[in-house]
């Protein structure tokens, strides 16, 4: 069901990661820089970043099949820049 369509291009990850975290954090989502660092700059913790790993598994099941971020990657996605590389990796791998 993965149409070339239906990809979404680096930006709309971004905007989906930066959204997400925003209301996690309850912040607002212009506060969210692509050069942020989850625990220096903005403050979120393990469960922050759980809920965010939830959140877009959740929202990037319905557009690719089998959406998944691997718990032992998430050691690795310390800003946000690395969020959306991540997840635009797996997207196009689809």
């Amino acid at each position: 069901m993965s149409e070339t369509s239906s990809k979404l291009t680096r930006r709309e990850v971004l905007d989906l990661v930066r959204n997400q975290l925003a209301e996690i954090l309850e912040i607002e989502p212009s506060e969210i820089a692509e050069s942020s660092s989850f625990a220096d700059d903005l403050k979120a913790d393990s469960l922050a970043l759980i809920e965010l790993v939830e959140a877009l598994e959740e929202q990037l099941s319905d557009r690719i099949e089998g959406f998944r971020i691997d718990d032992e990657d998430l050691e690795d996605l310390r800003t946000v820049r690395d969020a959306v590389d991540y997840v635009s990796a797996k997207v196009d791998a689809t």
